[in-house]
């Protein structure tokens, strides 16, 4: 049984530096991976936009999370991986875990932004910290 491997991605260097790292690695992963790029709801909710506009913003925002996922399964399919492309919309923390704890994911594979520091982990958490200490699978932090 191959087993199954989520990928949070975003548009950010260190997703970017991920996919190059299981890239460089590829030998010690299976051929199937899974991409997920989660939409920030939060971030789509601001007070000073219309309610006739509110469609319009989360779709475009649905756009942008399409070529992202786009992009990062092109890098990883031209070096011979077959990849499974997921959208959602959610806190991304949340949702990340929920999927990877519901879905019978075996591994969850995340980067970590290199200019949060320990004191701002404490303080404010980030997305690869909160995962590490809410999913059931091993988590691979690049």
């Amino acid at each position: 049984m191959t087993p199954k491997i989520l990928i949070p991605v975003d548009g950010s260097t260190t997703a970017g530096r991920t996919l190059e790292k299981i890239i460089s690695l590829k030998e010690r992963f299976p051929r199937q991976l899974t991409l997920l790029h989660v939409i920030d709801i939060d971030q789509l909710a601001y007070r000073m936009i219309p309610d006739f506009q509110v469609d319009m913003v989360r779709e475009n925002a649905g756009k942008a999370g399409r070529q992202v996922l786009a992009a990062k399964q092109k890098i990883l399919e031209d070096a011979g991986f077959a990849v499974d492309s997921r959208l959602e919309f959610g806190s991304p923390r949340q949702t990340i875990c929920k999927i990877a704890n519901n879905e019978g994911f075996q591994l969850l594979v995340i980067g970590r932004r290199e200019t949060t520091g320990e004191i701002r982990d404490v303080l404010f958490g980030s997305v690869a910290n909160y995962v590490l200490h809410n999913v059931a699978c091993p988590v691979l932090l690049f």
